[in-house]
C-alpha cells in the first residue's frame, strides 16, 4: 500500500520557436524530473507519469549533467538509472486516460521544468483540466523552473495567450488571461536574466518572450531571488513553484510536506 498516487506531467516538445524564424531544440531537465520523483516515491507514493500524446518525455541534452546535481557523479549516476530503469518513469500514459481515470484518485500533481513545458504544456486544454481539478480541490499543484508557466493552460484562453505573447502583444495577451484561476497568486519562475545565459549559451537563440513577464501578464505575483541560480520557492496556498534546477531539493521538500499534510486532512 502507498500512500497515494501522485501525477508527474512531462512534455513532448523537442525544440521550441525562437526569435527571428525558426527553432531551438529543447527537453526537459533531468534532475528537475527525477528529483522530486524519486523523494514522492521515497515518501511512500506512487508516481504516475503523463504527456499529452503519452509518449516518453524528452531530457534535454543540457542536463546530462553531474553540474546539475551539485558536481556529485554518484548522485547523478543514480539519476540517470532511476530514469532509465524506473517503471514509474518508462509506463507513460496520456493526460486523456488519466482524465478518464479519475484525477479525484491522485493527491497531488507535479510539473518539472526545461524549456519544453512552454511549448506544449502551457497551451495544452487537458493539462488545463488537470490543473483546475487540483485548484478547485485545494490539492498540492508543484512546479520547477519553466514548469510554472504551464499553470497558464487553466485559463480559458490559453492558446490565444500564448499566440499574443508571441506576437508581442502584452494588452491583447492580459485580455485573453481574463478569468484565470491563479490571479493574483505569488509564484516564481525561471528568471529573465537566468533565460539569458541559456539563450547566449544553450540555445544561441533569443525566446520571444520571458517567464516572468508571461505569468505577470497572465495575472499572477511573480518574484526571483536577486541572485541567479540560487535555490527559490514560493509557496501560496495549493500552489508550491521553485525558480530554476537548484531548486529540485527545495521543491521536493516543500512538495512532500504539502502531500502529506493534505493526505492526513483528507
Amino acid at each position: 500500500m502507498t500512500k497515494g498516487k501522485v501525477l508527474v506531467i512531462g512534455s513532448n516538445a523537442t525544440r521550441i520557436e525562437v526569435k527571428g524564424g525558426g527553432w531551438a531544440a529543447t527537453g526537459q531537465y533531468l534532475n528537475e524530473t527525477v528529483v522530486p520523483a524519486m523523494a514522492v516515491i521515497d515518501a511512500g507514493y506512487e508516481v504516475v507519469l503523463a504527456t499529452p500524446d503519452g509518449t516518453r518525455p524528452t531530457i534535454d541534452p543540457a542536463s546530462e549533467s553531474a553540474d546539475h546535481f551539485d558536481g556529485d557523479a554518484d548522485a547523478y549516476a543514480r539519476a540517470r538509472a532511476f530514469w532509465a530503469e524506473h517503471p514509474a518513469m518508462s509506463e507513460i500514459r496520456t493526460l486523456r486516460s488519466v482524465i478518464e481515470e479519475g484525477l479525484e484518485h491522485y493527491a497531488g500533481v507535479f510539473v518539472p521544468g526545461g524549456q519544453a513545458p512552454v511549448v506544449d504544456l502551457m497551451q495544452d486544454a487537458e493539462l488545463g483540466r488537470i490543473l483546475r481539478h487540483f485548484h478547485d480541490a485545494a490539492k498540492p499543484t508543484a512546479l520547477l523552473c519553466h514548469g510554472p508557466v504551464a499553470v497558464v493552460s487553466a485559463m480559458p484562453h490559453a492558446r490565444e495567450f500564448r499566440a499574443a505573447l508571441i506576437a508581442g502583444d502584452g494588452e491583447k495577451a492580459r485580455e485573453w488571461a481574463r478569468g484565470w484561476q491563479y490571479e493574483g497568486y505569488r509564484m516564481t519562475v525561471f528568471s529573465a536574466s537566468e533565460e539569458k545565459v541559456v539563450e547566449d549559451h544553450i540555445l544561441h537563440a533569443q525566446l520571444h518572450f520571458d517567464m516572468p513577464s508571461a505569468l505577470t501578464a497572465a495575472g499572477g505575483s511573480v518574484a526571483a531571488t536577486d541572485v541567479d541560480f540560487q535555490p527559490h520557492i514560493v509557496i501560496d496556498r495549493e500552489l508550491i513553484t521553485g525558480q530554476n534546477p537548484r531548486s529540485d531539493h527545495p521543491i521536493a521538500k516543500a512538495f512532500v510536506e504539502a502531500l502529506d499534510r493534505s493526505t492526513t486532512a483528507a
